[in-house]
């Protein structure tokens, strides 16, 4: 081990690993070395225990049964949402919505908030980075209002280029939906310094943390947003769980986006009143054993400590950037200043996606494609990427099992 290696003396990587059951395992003969945690993170044993519990023991519908089971299930899942609550420092558990993922969260703000506030004329403003699910929403939301969706543009290091936001930051704006990191990228916009622009100028804010929570702390209140968007299974939680915050008094005032039961307080035919918050949005059964899984995967990270796994994750990051860039022919995609454990790279004469077959012949997992944000690979002239992205779990080792199976994966290729 060099001495890059060792710098890193205070975080247990070996400890974290052994919690991952997962990682215990082979791929094509090989020990596995698990690289596309921004697709999906794995999840510790903690969670896996928490999930297994709750359905073993717990297991019945939420908040209107009066039997044991019932109680029991609905003080694990409002339980959750104050862990969840605490975890991002939102104000009040009213503030706290259990969604599906991000993805669910965003097209929820779209359909209640922006249906009920944009009008024909004004301009939705994102960023050149955006994944899919912070596009798509607001293109279908300008369809249906006579809206116009603006992007900020990027630079070549796959930076925002601040100076055209200033330009952007118009009256006719009445939204800045923003990706917090870059799936695609690894990014950090400087989300607070561009929220405090909007705010100054009455623009409605939302935030896509998807990539943020696993990497950062995230304080709400701090960041003065006024919706942040999350998804459990990047967090090392559940799939098909994940969390909107919104400011009390926006919630308040936006209409359902669904309706059934639970969302409601009385209903007749002629009229129905809707449930006070968080229930006016979470209409139906809720996903209860993602919740209380979700809600362990927050503890866990607060046992790991974020500042702890952002400081290891840098280290990571900076010494897989070095050891890639040794490879001849590689190019890293997007390279910011301020960026999260994500290394996209391309090889000249090779497709991303016949060197990510051949990656994961020797046990390694990395993510090809476009990552669902097109506009970055058009913007970089490349037909997609190969993409690590590594985790609380990762180790210096597996970086070097990374760059041993690119060098061979190009010499097979070329």
């Amino acid at each position: 081990m060099n001495s890059v290696q060792q710098t890193m003396t205070s975080f247990d990587v070996m400890a974290r690993r052994a919690e991952f059951p997962i990682l215990q395992r082979e791929v094509h003969g090989k020990p596995l070395v698990y690289l596309d945690n921004a697709a999906t993170a794995q999840r510790p044993q903690c969670v896996i225990d928490a999930v297994e519990n709750y359905y073993r023991m717990h297991n019945a519908n939420v908040h209107r049964g009066v039997h044991t089971l019932s109680n029991e299930s609905t003080d694990l899942y409002e339980g959750a949402r104050e862990t969840l609550r605490a975890h991002i420092n939102a104000a009040s558990v009213r503030e706290i919505i259990f969604t599906r993922g991000t993805t669910e969260s965003i097209n929820l703000v779209a359909q209640s908030f922006g249906r009920s506030q944009i009008k024909a004329g004004d301009q939705i403003l994102v960023s050149h980075m955006e994944h899919h699910s912070n596009i798509v929403p607001w293109q279908l939301l300008c369809e249906q209002t006579g809206a116009e969706l603006v992007a900020i543009p990027i630079d070549e290091q796959g930076a925002l280029d601040l100076a055209a936001l200033d330009e952007l930051l118009t009256e006719r704006v009445k939204l800045l939906g923003l990706v917090h990191i870059s799936n695609a990228l690894g990014t950090i916009n400087p989300v607070a310094e561009i929220i405090a622009k909007a705010k100054a100028m009455g623009i409605t804010t939302l935030l896509d943390g998807a990539q943020a929570l696993p990497h950062l702390n995230v304080d709400v209140q701090a960041l003065g947003c006024d919706f942040y968007c999350l998804s459990g299974h990047k967090m090392y939680g559940p799939t098909g769980i994940g969390v909107l915050y919104g400011r009390e008094a926006l919630l308040d005032a936006m209409p359902p986006w669904q309706g059934g039961g639970e969302m409601i307080a009385e209903v007749s035919f002629e009229h129905t009143v809707y449930s006070e918050l968080p229930a006016k949005f979470e209409a139906g059964t809720p996903n209860m054993a993602g919740a209380v899984g979700l809600g362990e995967a927050a503890r866990y990270l607060q046992r790991v400590g974020l500042d702890q796994i952002a400081a290891y994750e840098h280290e990571l990051l900076e010494y897989a950037t070095q050891q890639l860039q040794e490879v001849k022919g590689l190019r890293i995609i997007g390279q910011a200043p301020n960026k999260a454990s994500v290394i996209a790279f391309v090889i000249d004469g090779t497709h991303p996606h016949d060197l990510g077959t051949l990656i994961d012949l020797e046990g390694v997992a990395v993510r090809t494609g476009h990552h669902c944000a097109m506009p970055v690979t058009r913007f970089f002239k490349v037909p997609a990427t190969a993409r690590a992205s590594f985790a609380l779990y990762n180790t210096f080792d597996e970086v070097d099992r990374l760059v041993a199976a690119v060098h061979k994966a190009r010499e097979m290729l070329l």
